[in-house]
């Protein structure tokens, strides 16, 4: 049976293009038979990558069935997994985020969590020498994760290491690196086709604080104005998306790429607290500009409190 690679739900670059890295790894260098699978229909600056480099979307996940051999990347969250996530038979989990605790194997198995901004850089660590073998569409995938996550070096996740394999990668491919990762930013720009309620859902990850279960989602643009536009209409769609998702409160983070700096919308009282006490900002309106906020996993998930 072929090992299921897959990341987390709503996926993003990273979580659309590790499987696929990861599947090639697998089925070309270890010749162990894998596919990989998407938990959602990926975002426009994933799909845009897809079609650049010439790839197939990866097929859903569908039901998991019991016992099957699974590999997790970009999460070890069971938020952001199958429900019956600790029914398959979990290989290995690949990630660069915090430990979250509740995922069950059924054996000892190999663990990678790393101090990385993107789980393509890892992977690119892992295969060590046999990396020099990626055909030109994996470099790219690989090389497009690394720019989706560290925001083309923007974001304050991104080490010295992320950024010398993305380099490496754009001159493998003779690319201007900051051109491209400017032509993936304006298709991730592109939510015109979404509903509001498919944007606060777009790429977002769900976190309890004390007693309070969030959804955070992020939306990272060169032009916020076309999201912020939309604010009535996204700020009236949190209560129906919270119900619907088992949460108490949506967060939106609306991260504004060249000016390095994140609007929150402020429907209601908790999340005017959540600004004050999280991020020392005072929200007099329904929304509030924040400084510097550019990551969900090292600026946000980590201050969050009520």
């Amino acid at each position: 049976m072929s090992v299921q690679i897959f990341g987390h739900k709503s996926p993003d670059t990273d979580s659309t293009g590790s499987p696929i890295i990861w599947a090639w790894y697998l089925n070309e260098i270890k010749r162990i038979p894998a596919e990989a699978k998407l938990l959602g229909e990926p975002n426009t600056e994933a799909a845009f990558v897809l079609q650049r480099w010439g790839l197939k979307k990866p097929a859903l996940l569908g039901d998991l069935a019991s016992d099957t051999p699974v590999i997790i990347v970009d999460t070890n969250n069971p938020e952001e997994l199958p429900e019956n996530i600790n029914d398959a038979d979990i290989y290995s989990i690949i990630d660069h985020h915090k430990l979250i605790g509740g995922l069950e194997t059924k054996g000892p198995i190999d663990i990678t969590v790393r101090p990385l901004a993107c789980t393509a850089t890892i992977m690119h660590d892992l295969m060590g020498d046999e990396a020099v073998k990626m055909p030109k569409a994996i470099k790219g995938v690989a090389l497009s994760c690394i720019l989706s996550d560290t925001l083309a070096f923007r974001s304050p996740t991104t080490t010295a290491h992320d950024r010398a394999i993305a380099e490496r990668l754009a001159m493998d491919l003779g690319i201007d690196l900051y051109v491209y990762a400017s032509e993936m930013f304006d298709a991730k720009s592109d939510v015109s086709a979404f509903s509001d309620a498919e944007l606060l859902r777009m790429d977002s990850k769900i976190y309890a604080v004390a007693h309070t279960k969030f959804r955070v989602s992020v939306l990272e643009t060169t032009s916020p104005k076309f999201i912020l536009d939309r604010k009535d209409g996204l700020m009236a769609s949190m209560n129906v998306v919270a119900q619907e998702d088992g949460v108490d409160q949506v967060l939106l983070f609306v991260v504004d790429i060249l000016r390095e700096e994140a609007t929150l919308l402020v429907p209601n009282e908790l999340v005017k607290t959540v600004a004050a006490k999280s991020f020392s900002v005072a929200a007099t309106g329904d929304s509030v500009v924040i400084p510097g906020l550019m990551s969900r996993k090292k600026q946000i998930i980590p201050n969050l409190t009520t």
